[in-house]
């Protein structure tokens, strides 16, 4: 009796820890399910603004198309694509990053990672979006002066592993914009699941992004955050160094539409609609493709049809919709760049710095 007593303790408190997990993982998913549902409610009123939460601040996303929620890497800067990212393995990691945008406006920004326990991770960001001097006008349009506009997020970040390849994450976000003597604010969230094994180098997620609203409008007009459900996958593509990613995105709605001219070599011709069915699915659709030469480095291109057809109408050329990167790490520190042009008038570059105070006190 004596001898089968620890056996009895053993089996009661395995059992336990397997009901505990399988509990937790679904009050997670509850919540997760919950929250989507009343945040999505909350976000369905008034028009859509605050378009800039959409701009990357990782360059390894910005090279993989602009969007891409389910690349693993070691920079903390991609979980600004999805809060299932961020893990213990950020612990004490920092991250830089910085666009030359359209228009000569500029976005920076920082962030910060902590492992909490055997299983969860907490960070904390900030963003600035500039978009330099703006001249001011009369109601005739004549320049009576000048201002400056600006954006900024303030970001906060838990994730919890729920099991071994599967970890839910969430950004709280706090949006406040500055046009001349007007300010706003609002608060939104992202809600993420990212499934990775390392065995067979899949990686599988799904965020809603953007979900909440306006505390504070410029006038009596609501505007709502661009909220967004978008899935991705991310396979290596077995021995050879290469690795895979398809992200959907903007599946809050089927329909894309885009106008095109009727002549192709005249952009002043009359515009023609576009809203086959293919059109419609690849206007959802990003393509990235990287080569990894080895742990330390990455060359990344991607192609996002949306942004090429936007394009269609306005100065595109070869280049629109494709972006191309890379990135390496060098001891305690990780560098990546990004570029990419939209259409002829405008040339964008996106620059990444990550280190791990960790390794660099060692």
């Amino acid at each position: 009796m004596l001898m089968t007593t620890p056996l009895i303790l053993y089996f009661t408190f395995y059992r336990y820890k397997l009901m505990t997990m399988k509990l937790s993982t679904k009050i997670i998913l509850s919540i997760f399910a919950g929250v989507v549902v009343a945040l999505a409610a909350v976000a369905q009123d008034g028009t859509t603004a605050y378009q800039f939460l959409n701009v990357p601040v990782s360059s390894h996303a910005y090279a993989l198309g602009g969007h891409n929620i389910s690349v693993i890497d070691d920079d903390i800067n991609l979980v600004e694509q999805n809060p299932a990212l961020l893990g213990k393995e950020f612990d004490h990691q920092v991250g830089l990053n910085y666009m030359r945008y359209i228009g000569g406006t500029n976005f920076m920004g920082a962030r910060y990672g902590q492992g909490i326990g055997e299983h969860g991770a907490f960070g904390v960001g900030v963003q600035y979006y500039g978009y330099g001097k703006i001249d001011a006008t009369d109601v005739s349009g004549a320049i009576v002066g000048s201002f400056n506009a600006s954006d900024m997020a303030f970001t906060l970040t838990y994730s919890h592993d729920i099991s071994e390849h599967l970890r839910g994450g969430i950004n709280l976000k706090y949006i406040h914009s500055s046009y001349e003597t007007y300010s706003a604010g609002a608060i939104a969230a992202d809600l993420g699941i990212n499934y990775y094994n390392p065995d067979n180098e899949l990686s599988l997620s799904l965020v809603a992004k953007n979900l909440g609203g306006q505390v504070k409008k410029f006038n009596d007009k609501t505007a709502k955050v661009p909220w967004d459900i978008q899935i991705g996958f991310t396979k290596g593509l077995g021995s050879a160094p290469f690795r895979l990613s398809v992200t959907a995105y903007n599946l809050t709605k089927w329909k894309l539409p885009y106008y095109e001219p009727a002549d192709k070599n005249n952009t002043s011709s009359d515009l023609v609609k576009k809203d086959k069915f293919a059109s419609n699915l690849f206007r959802h659709l990003v393509f990235g493709l990287e080569y990894l030469p080895t742990s330390n480095v990455y060359i990344a291109a991607g192609y996002n049809y949306k942004t090429r057809t936007d394009m269609s109408s306005y100065k595109r050329n070869f280049l629109s919709g494709f972006s191309i990167g890379g990135g390496m790490k060098v001891k305690a520190f990780g560098f990546g760049v990004a570029f990419a042009q939209p259409h002829t008038g405008a040339t964008t570059f996106m620059f990444n710095l990550t280190t791990s105070i960790g390794e660099l006190m060692r």
